[in-house]
C-alpha cells in the first residue's frame, strides 16, 4: 500500500531522512515514532506529496508519485494535528461543506453512518464553537473518512485530548479494520492498544518492528521516545 524506497530529503546541509526504507500493507496500522525534530513531519510530507522528493520514490496503492502525476492522491486521505473548521457552523454543515469539495452529489446516508461512528450523530445540530477539543477532533476524522481512501495518514490524532477523548478516538480506530493507517504518536499506550507495527524514525533512518518486538525492546529500555 505504502513503499518508501531510499527517499533522502534535507534541508541545506542538514540531511534529516537518510536513505529510508519503509513498506506498509494492506490493512496494517503502523505508528511513527520519534523524539522531537527526528523527521516525522518530513516523512509525512513527504508522503502526501506537499514536499518534493529530491532522491527516492514513493509508491501508493502501486502508482509512483511523481510531479504532475496526482491520481495516487485518490487512494490517501490525511487527518493534519490541527483540523481546519467552521466555528459557526454546526457539526453537521461542517462535514457537508468539505463533502460538496469532491466531484460527486453528498451522501446524506453515508454522512449520518459517519457521524454515529464517531458518536457525534445527536450533536450533529450544534455549532462546533462548543465542541470539545475531542469532539472536534472526531469530527475532523469522520471529513477525512468520507472520502473513502483505502490509506489514512493521522497525524498525532490524539493530541491534546483528556483520557476520555483519547479512548473515544481509540475505539473509532480500532474499528477500521479495512484500512491501511499511517499515524504519528508519542503515545506507547495507545500505540499498544490499536497498532499493529511501529516504525521508528532515530538519526534520518527509519526501523519497522512489530509492536510486541518494539514493546520488548522499550521495556528492555533500549530505545528512547
Amino acid at each position: 500500500m505504502i513503499k518508501v524506497e531510499d527517499l533522502t530529503q534535507s534541508f541545506g546541509k542538514k540531511i534529516v531522512l537518510d536513505d529510508v526504507q519503509l513498506e506498509i500493507g494492506a490493512n496494517e496500522v503502523c505508528a511513527l515514532v520519534g523524539r522531537n525534530g527526528a523527521g516525522k513531519s518530513t516523512l509525512l510530507n513527504s508522503l502526501l506529496g506537499l514536499l518534493p522528493v529530491k532522491n527516492g520514490k514513493i509508491t501508493i496503492n502501486g502508482i509512483e508519485q511523481k510531479a504532475g502525476r496526482d491520481i495516487w492522491k485518490s487512494g490517501i486521505a490525511y487527518l493534519p494535528e490541527k483540523f481546519t473548521l467552521y466555528p459557526a457552523l454546526t457539526g453537521y454543515e461542517n462535514i457537508v461543506f468539505f463533502a460538496q469539495t469532491s466531484k460527486q452529489k453528498v451522501d446524506e446516508g453515508k454522512i449520518e453512518a459517519l457521524l454515529k461512528s464517531v458518536r457525534l450523530w445527536e450533536d450533529r445540530q450544534f455549532p462546533i464553537k462548543g465542541y470539545s477539543k475531542g469532539m472536534l477532533q472526531r469530527l475532523g476524522l469522520a471529513i477525512t473518512l468520507y472520502q473513502d481512501s483505502q490509506i489514512l495518514i493521522l497525524d498525532e490524532p490524539t493530541s491534546g485530548i483528556d483520557p476520555i477523548g483519547r479512548k473515544e478516538i481509540l475505539e473509532v480506530l480500532k474499528a477500521l479494520t479495512d484500512k491501511t493507517i499511517l499515524l504519528s504518536s508519542h503515545h506507547l499506550d495507545e500505540i499498544r492498544q490499536v497498532c499493529t507495527h511501529v516504525a521508528f524514525l532515530d538519526n534520518g533512518k527509519i526501523k519497522k518492528y512489530t509492536v510486541e518486538q518494539f514493546l520488548k525492546i522499550q521495556k528492555l529500555g533500549e530505545m528512547d521516545l
